[in-house]
């Protein structure tokens, strides 16, 4: 496949950090970029998981941060995935199925609800909780009245506060901490207002994966930035706001294999 010829680095976001969040640290992402790699990048927000991954296979984007499917897809058509994300000492995570504070719903309890989730290829906003409920012997497809695709956390989380909706998920910490989920990174402040049905199981965290087109010196030079970037302040918050990490460490070559088993679980 040939390099596209451009003579700039393109970096790709995903979709489900809301479009209007993730374009406010394009400018900072950029700069540290070009910084790290002294070529002129830019920063572009995927219109959907499936043109993320596209865009990858294609080359039409140098790299990307790809949520966990997308890596596992992606991988098995050749594409490698250079380092993923560190959260509170973890490289894995897992998602919370939540609705409002004072619902008292339960798994039990969700029959004939309205369901909002993210993204179909998203494993925290939509491919963990299907493999839970199908895991319990529930049929989303029968449980939940109407159940609609939103395109971000940030949206969906919306939908349940403002009552447009009954419940979502949102990717949380690993562990058994009772109680926390990722909803303060999304809606800061207001995580208290909603309520943790249930957890499911863990799943690697999201990657950056690098298209088959990019250059060699390329990819060790991003792979070599990505990994000091938690070393000074300006990586350090990049880190936290853009990518919600503490850290970057080299992922595992084909390390999202067993994604596939919680893919075939949610249908």
């Amino acid at each position: 496949m040939a390099r596209p010829q451009r003579d700039f680095i393109r970096f790709a976001l995903p979709p489900s950090l809301g479009e209007s969040e993730a374009k406010t640290h394009a400018g900072r992402l950029e700069a540290h970029f070009q910084a790290g790699l002294k070529k002129r990048t830019e920063v572009v927000v995927a219109g959907s998981y499936e043109a993320l991954a596209k865009d990858l296979l294609s080359g039409k984007v140098d790299a990307a941060w790809a949520p966990p499917f997308v890596c596992a897809r992606i991988e098995a058509m050749g594409v490698r995935v250079l380092v993923r994300g560190v959260r509170d000492g973890a490289s894995s995570y897992r998602a919370a199925l939540v609705c409002k504070a004072g619902a008292a719903l339960t798994l039990e309890s969700l029959g004939g609800k309205t369901a909002v989730w993210t993204d179909r290829d998203s494993v925290g906003g939509y491919l963990l909780p299907m493999a839970l409920l199908r895991g319990r012997g529930l049929d989303p497809n029968k449980l939940f009245a109407k159940q609609e695709l939103v395109g971000s956390y940030k949206a969906a989380l919306e939908a349940v506060l403002s009552g447009a909706a009954d419940v979502t998920s949102v990717f949380a910490p690993a562990g058994k901490d009772a109680g926390k989920t990722g909803v303060d990174q999304v809606l800061p402040g207001r995580e208290g207002e909603l309520h943790v049905i249930a957890y499911t199981e863990e799943s690697p965290n999201d990657g950056v994966a690098v298209s088959m087109s990019a250059s060699g010196p390329l990819v060790m030079e991003l792979e070599k930035m990505l990994l000091s970037m938690h070393e000074a302040a300006p990586g350090s918050q990049i880190l936290k706001e853009t990518f919600h990490a503490d850290k970057f460490e080299v992922a595992q070559r084909m390390g999202y294999r067993a994604l596939y088993r919680v893919a075939l679980a949610s249908l």
